[in-house]
């Protein structure tokens, strides 16, 4: 019987296996150019773990700050780690690491937002 709670865990487990070559494909410099103007690599240390992580994700910006949208946020943990207080993260725009601090936010329709301030502007 089909369970949309498996399904999604099936699709996060998965989920490492589309980011490595979604990744890989952003920064190269012959593929990524269309792909980077929507798409960047987010890295981020792990506030349990204390491991750096770096995943691909869509983006918006506006100035010096940047919009991440986390999809299926209940399905995902990676935007927990800016909750509150938010922490530091390094983005890679234009072809340069940037630095930023990210703060999750969440709406009453459980969307969530991470928005990113680069700093060092």
């Amino acid at each position: 019987m089909f369970n949309p709670r498996n399904y999604m865990r099936l699709i996060m487990r998965a989920a490492p296996l589309f980011n490595a070559p979604v990744a890989t494909i952003a920064i190269s410099p012959r593929l990524g150019a269309r792909l980077r103007r929507s798409v960047t690599l987010i890295t981020y240390t792990g506030r349990r773990s204390g491991r750096t992580f770096s995943i691909p994700v869509a983006y918006r910006r506006h100035g010096n700050e940047i919009d991440i949208t986390a999809n299926m946020p209940d399905a995902k943990t990676w935007w927990r780690n800016f909750v509150g207080d938010g922490a530091p993260v390094s983005l890679t725009l234009d072809g340069a690491e940037r630095a930023g601090h990210a703060v999750a936010h969440q709406d009453g329709s459980r969307r969530v937002t991470v928005r990113v301030r680069l700093t060092g502007l």
